[in-house]
């Protein structure tokens, strides 16, 4: 009766403690069970033991489903030793080891008991730390999902996903095999899945997309590979390593290849995020390029905004537009200093052949290999053709010395920004060429009179002196007469570049009218504009064929003199009539205030 009392009075406590112990993890449970049989039985040693940790041969001990009784000494003193099986149907799911150094409190029969009472109560408590685990996996899975949402970022994602897998499965370890380059994510356990590697079962799970197994038995690891995928494709594979050959149960490779899934599908949305980013951007930047560039800027500004663009944009080392037309090639002003240099035309003598034979755009990730542009010292390349006005070709050269430095996405950017910007380049040339038209003569393409009458002009205004040239060809009309026109025509032009070789990039020469022609030197005094029409004499005399002579007026203009464009173009047109009246092909000066009169030959 006794006995019965104490075991009515243990099962109650225990099952009390089973009701009460709902929220304690497995290990917290297992110790507080542990000393509460050991209090109740009044043992000196209380261990639990579950499925996970049973040596094979508890198996047929467990199996007979009986308590077992035996007998030990330590220490001089004898322990008894019970064995309580815990048990499903015919499975063994653990047992409970009880030290007893003083005679065991209860009969064996009592102990029987007790072990069917804790199997049924440790079947339900399997039951429901299986379900309450599996309600974590959920949880997990939720909450990296939502973070997954929140991060948008390829290392935020993947790392999320290692510190969940090493919390869950801290007996394994993880290898994230990716079909992309993440060279930047060096602090994760992260390899680039090489398609020439000789890993088959990392293979057959990125192709298949199923998850494969792989076992050795001789180094007692085991592999999992579980592809990582999205809606629209597999990102990869990851792979689970045991060190000691175990392998996991179903229901946890259902819950990783759930995680995987959810995996590929935070990097698809992540990419597609990026991309659209990328789209913005890009739209962002040929908007802001083709605003820019209908502001009517002038060519170097067009070049020199572009250039800009393409450095910041593309990271580019050297930018250039190059031209080419019937005049030779042209590199316009704006484009970076590697091609501003004197002998940079012997670099780019193959791309004209290129511009002119295949006329599509190039893209190179090493120039190093290509036998057209290897004179370039650079690796990566890009060459987006233009066509610009009067049946000339030109293209964009953008350059950077890495190899593979530009991705494709970024050359169908470019071909698109110069695509949208060549419109602007042929109305500034075309601009800029109808302004030329309309300030110079068309025969000699010397300068107009209204241009020059402007710039005189300006000068006096800004200038402290300068010297003004009347330039007429002697016998013209002979010549007219005794050549033809044309012959006229091409003696007018010889004239003109006899001038025009003759004199500064800032003097200024131009057609007066008929065979008159002008030259207006700003901040050059008398004596060195004298020296300079005296040799333009001996070169026109020298030069043109059939040979003719020209008769010279000069005059000149300081601060001092109060003098008016007028006044400077009356003093040398008198001047030009007495070079005439003297005898021709000579200079005659007419100086500001002056009567005296000066006469070179």
């Amino acid at each position: 009766m006794e006995s019965n009392n104490k075991m009515l009075e243990i099962k109650s406590r225990i099952f009390d403690f089973f009701l009460s112990s709902s929220n304690l993890t497995q290990t917290t449970f297992l110790t507080q069970l542990q000393l509460l049989l050991k209090e109740e039985l009044q043992a000196e040693q209380a261990i639990v033991t579950l499925e996970e940790n049973l040596l094979s041969q508890d198996q047929s001990l467990i199996c007979e489903q009986a308590v077992s009784y035996t007998i030990s000494s330590s220490e001089g003193s004898n322990v008894e030793n019970v064995v309580i099986p815990l048990f499903d149907e015919e499975h063994a799911i653990g047992k409970i080891d009880l030290h007893f150094l003083s005679p065991v409190p209860l009969p064996l029969d009592s102990f029987n008991q007790i072990s069917k009472e804790l199997s049924i109560i440790f079947q339900h408590y399997n039951q429901y730390i299986f379900k309450r685990y599996e309600e974590k996996q959920y949880e997990e899975l939720y909450a990296i999902t939502s973070k997954f949402h929140s991060a948008m970022s390829v290392d935020g994602i993947l790392s999320e996903v290692i510190k969940l897998l090493q919390r869950m499965y801290e007996d394994f370890s993880y290898l994230l095999l990716l079909t992309s380059d993440n060279d930047d994510l060096k602090h994760l356990p992260i390899k680039k899945l090489d398609f020439d590697d000789n890993n088959i079962c990392a293979m057959n799970a990125y192709v298949t997309g199923e998850v494969q197994f792989e076992n050795s038995i001789k180094d007692r690891r085991a592999n999992i590979y579980i592809p990582i995928k999205g809606g629209q494709g597999v990102y990869g594979v990851m792979q689970i390593i045991s060190l000691d050959a175990a392998t996991l149960p179903e229901a946890e490779i259902k819950f990783i290849k759930l995680l995987a899934d959810a995996t590929g599908a935070a990097l698809e949305n992540t990419q597609l995020y990026e991309q659209s980013k990328q789209v913005i951007t890009d739209l962002q930047l040929i908007n802001e390029t083709s605003h820019q560039l209908n502001t009517n800027l002038r060519l170097t500004e067009v070049t020199s905004f572009m250039v800009k663009k393409i450095l910041q944009s593309f990271h580019a080392k050297e930018v250039a537009f190059v031209f080419y037309q019937e005049k030779g090639m042209e590199i316009l002003p704006g484009s970076t200093e590697f091609f501003q240099q004197s002998d940079i035309k012997e670099y780019l003598t193959q791309m004209k052949e290129f511009l002119f034979s295949d006329g599509e755009p190039l893209f190179i990730g090493d120039l190093r290999v290509h036998k057209r542009l290897s004179d370039l010292p650079f690796c990566s390349c890009m060459v987006i053709p233009m066509l610009i006005p009067n049946g000339g070709k030109g293209a964009c050269v953008v350059t950077h010395p890495l190899p593979y430095f530009f991705s494709f996405e970024q050359f169908k950017l470019l071909q698109s920004l110069i695509h949208h910007s060549t419109l602007a380049f042929n109305n500034s040339m075309l601009r800029e060429e109808l302004e030329k038209y309309v300030i110079t003569d068309y025969l000699t393409k010397l300068y107009s009179r209204k241009y020059l009458d402007d710039k005189i002009k300006k000068s006096m205004k800004n200038d402290s002196y300068g010297t003004f040239i009347l330039l007429d060809i002697d016998d013209f009309k002979i010549v007219n007469d005794t050549y033809g026109h044309q012959v006229g025509d091409k003696i007018l032009i010889q004239v003109a570049n006899i001038i025009k070789s003759n004199i500064r990039e800032t003097d200024i020469g131009a057609r007066w009218g008929g065979e008159e022609l002008a030259i207006y030197l700003p901040k050059v005094d008398l004596n060195l504009g004298e020296s300079i029409v005296v040799r333009i004499i001996e070169k026109i005399r020298e030069e043109t064929d059939p040979g003719v002579t020209v008769s010279c007026g000069l005059s000149f203009w300081n601060k001092n003199t109060q003098d008016s464009p007028r006044d400077l173009f009356h003093r040398a047109d008198y001047a030009l009539y007495k070079a005439k009246d003297q005898g021709k092909d000579q200079l005659c000066i007419e100086a500001a205030s002056e009567s005296s009169e000066k006469v070179k030959n």
